[in-house]
């Protein structure tokens, strides 16, 4: 059995530390004893401790295997850096802002394997990615996805998985997508489209900053969108608060101390946000290749629908189920890539991890169709 260290015992972190518990031996770490409580599994070793401090990170880690990264976005960059300079194998689900790459001569001088984002999307979406990459000329990609609450409650019709922070981020982080071979950047909550989904009806989809990497991993397919889902008419509440400054990072004096607007917001929000007991929610996915395979014109369809199950958050199952799959395959030496990796490198072991998940009663249904 390997020893396996998981950063972050949130509702995600949580369910991996569970997953990877049952072949491993894991330790499981969090700043809020709160989190570690929540563990069903007692066989889980738990710390609490502030793992933003690096002497006590590379103290934490020194004798596991592998340590797969859950910590909020804003810590991700620096904890992965840490962990790299500690010389110790990374997966890692935390959606940081700066440029992962940056990392990529640290991890190969220390023959790290560090592979980020390896979530749903980005994340499983990625590996499906890569895996038409190896076997077609793309032309185009879309993703449109969301963790939505099953129960619609006004005015955000929203509940997070991830801290607020984070999710704010989404709003705010201008959006980066391909068209005819050429980077467009528009603002976040922008070009929003009422779509329709089987069993699930109208969402609204709107630009988000989710292809990562994929703007430099793939320069040579065209055409690469991702938009995230919401409910209808939430995408106005957001523009709103945005407008108003509620999201911003610049300092404001209120009675003689500086405070930032987004410290606030986030306070106010998480309550709002969070999910409680007995909430469910569901995932949906739905990606479009386009492109040339065998000299023909071929589009493949994935779609996902994942919901509340065994007690399980859909988004931490989706989540988490596609980083532990990834990490199995790093402790069995199946993928073993030094440097920094997105999860489109992973595309020759996508049906690895879709079996993976699969087991889990994470299913990815897909359609082929030739011109």
């Amino acid at each position: 059995m390997k020893k396996i260290t998981i950063l972050g015992a949130g509702l995600v972190g949580g369910v991996m530390a569970e997953d990877l518990a049952k072949n491993h031996n894991v330790t499981s770490i969090d700043i809020s004893q709160k989190n570690l409580n929540k563990l069903k599994n007692k066989k889980i070793k738990t710390i609490c401790a502030d793992v933003s401090d690096t002497p006590i990170l590379e103290k934490l880690i020194q004798d596991c295997d592998l340590v797969v990264g859950a910590v909020p976005g804003f810590m991700g960059y620096k904890m992965m850096r840490d962990v790299i300079n500690a010389g110790k194998n990374i997966v890692d689900i935390s959606f940081y802002p700066e440029d992962p790459f940056g990392l990529d001569k640290l991890a190969k001088d220390k023959n790290i394997i560090a592979i980020m984002d390896c979530g749903v999307a980005p994340g499983m979406g990625n590996i499906i990615f890569g895996h038409h990459n190896n076997n077609m000329e793309i032309t185009d990609y879309e993703c449109l996805v969301g963790g939505l609450p099953v129960k619609r409650e006004w005015p955000y019709e929203y509940q997070a998985v991830f801290s607020p922070i984070d999710v704010i981020e989404e709003y705010i982080r201008p959006a980066r997508f391909v068209q005819n071979s050429q980077l467009i950047t528009k603002e976040a909550l922008s070009e929003t489209e009422l779509i329709e989904f089987d069993e699930i009806g109208t969402l609204e989809s709107w630009n988000s900053d989710g292809l990562r990497s994929l703007i430099k991993t793939m320069p040579h397919v065209p055409n690469m969108i991702e938009k995230t889902l919401r409910y209808p008419g939430c995408v106005e509440y957001l523009k709103v608060l945005r407008a108003s400054g509620f999201f911003s990072y610049d300092k404001i004096k209120v009675d003689g101390h500086d405070i930032r607007p987004i410290d606030v917001t986030s306070k106010l929000l998480f309550p709002k946000w969070e999910m409680k007991d007995g909430d469910r929610d569901f995932t949906i996915m739905r990606i479009i290749i386009k492109g040339i395979e065998n000299n023909k014109s071929t589009t493949y369809q994935y779609n996902l629908l994942d919901r509340y199950e065994n007690d399980t958050i859909s988004m931490a199952r989706t989540t988490g189920f596609t980083c532990t799959a990834v990490a199995n395959l790093v402790l069995d030496k199946k993928y073993t890539t030094v440097g920094i990796s997105p999860p489109e490198y992973l595309g020759g072991h996508f049906q690895d991890v879709k079996n993976y998940l699969e087991a889990r009663n994470v299913k990815y249904k897909f359609k082929k169709i030739n011109d």
